[in-house]
């Protein structure tokens, strides 16, 4: 099996596995990838050639590749795995699932947790599979309101629930290593659709659970 199928599989399976380091002293995985990587080693100051930066443009090749995987997976495919119809009408909530990003402006990583809430209509879908959405949007360039909502927007059109609601709760590299510096800070945003964003009440049962 080539690399490139190998790398496939294990990102749509969001595993992590040894063939993220260098399988040989020849193997090329991403010649033009890796070509910027040295690049930029260069422009740094650094010696590409020396020992522990040798295959470092290759294994930040195979890492990209994986940290954006997301823009290969498709949320309704993930969602449509595991659609259940079940006479279910109280509140489903699923908290703290942890993810990593990259913000869009400096490419650093942002990282934290989702809580995630849906009143079913009719069907449920696998619980895993609401973490793979969020790992689905999480693996690309973002900034972190675009991520909320583009996860609510997701289930809301493909689970064909009442309601979805989403809070993430980040912390964000790029201000903790660079700019001002904060490295306690963190951001929280909120994306609420049809029955949370109409009921109080709803919105309120939903934030107490996530809360406590």
């Amino acid at each position: 099996m080539s690399e490139k199928p190998r790398m496939s599989k294990v990102m749509a399976e969001a595993r992590y596995a040894a063939t993220f380091e260098a399988q040989s002293e020849e193997e090329v995985y991403d010649a033009p990838k890796e070509a910027l990587v040295r690049s930029m080693l260069v422009a740094i100051g650094e010696d590409p050639d020396r020992e522990g930066l040798r295959r470092t443009p290759l294994r930040v090749a195979k890492a990209m590749d994986f940290l954006t995987s997301g823009y290969q997976l498709s949320p309704e495919e993930i969602i449509k795995k595991a659609l259940f119809a079940e006479d279910v009408k109280e509140m489903v909530v699923i908290r703290d699932i942890e993810f990593y990003s990259m913000c869009e402006h400096h490419m650093l990583p942002f990282f934290g947790h989702a809580h995630v809430g849906y009143l079913p209509n009719g069907k449920v879908v696998g619980l895993s599979k609401v973490a793979r959405v969020v790992d689905c949007f999480a693996r690309r360039l973002q900034v972190q309101e675009r991520l909320t909502n583009q996860v609510a927007d997701a289930l809301i059109e493909h689970l064909g629930a009442h309601g979805v609601a989403v809070v993430i709760e980040a912390s964000h590299t790029c201000m903790m290593m660079r700019g001002v510096q904060k490295q306690r800070s963190t951001t929280v945003s909120s994306a609420m659709r049809g029955s949370f964003e109409t009921n109080q009440l709803t919105r309120a049962e939903f934030m107490s659970f996530i809360r406590s």
